[in-house]
């Protein structure tokens, strides 16, 4: 995988059969395809609007085969359009990095 998609790398996954998307942060890339710390995209607006009133909700860890997967594509704004991290960030007050890093389970 290339450099850009390394742990941590906040991406859109296309997938096809059934054509989905996914928005989340790379786990891992092998060639037997990409774990992701995630959410369908077409969930973003409501999982945002969970996190910004108290609501205890997580993305999923989901896992995709190399078949399924049609395109990586790393979130990053276009022009004056934000990326799905920054409006991330300006609708729950922190960056999704530091959001997954609240989730682990501490000893």
């Amino acid at each position: 995988p290339a450099p850009s998609f390394r742990h941590g790398a906040v991406v859109l996954v296309t997938l096809r059969e059934p054509r989905e998307k996914y928005w989340g942060a790379v786990l891992e890339v092998t060639t037997a395809g990409v774990a992701l710390s995630g959410i369908n995209l077409n969930a973003f607006d409501d999982f945002t609007s969970q996190l910004r009133d108290g609501e205890s909700v997580s993305p999923g860890v989901v896992f995709f085969p190399m078949h399924r997967v049609e395109r990586i594509a790393l979130d990053e704004p276009s022009g004056y359009i934000p990326s799905l991290a920054e409006r991330f960030s300006s609708k729950v007050g922190m960056t999704l990095q530091d959001y997954l890093a609240s989730q682990v389970p501490r000893d």
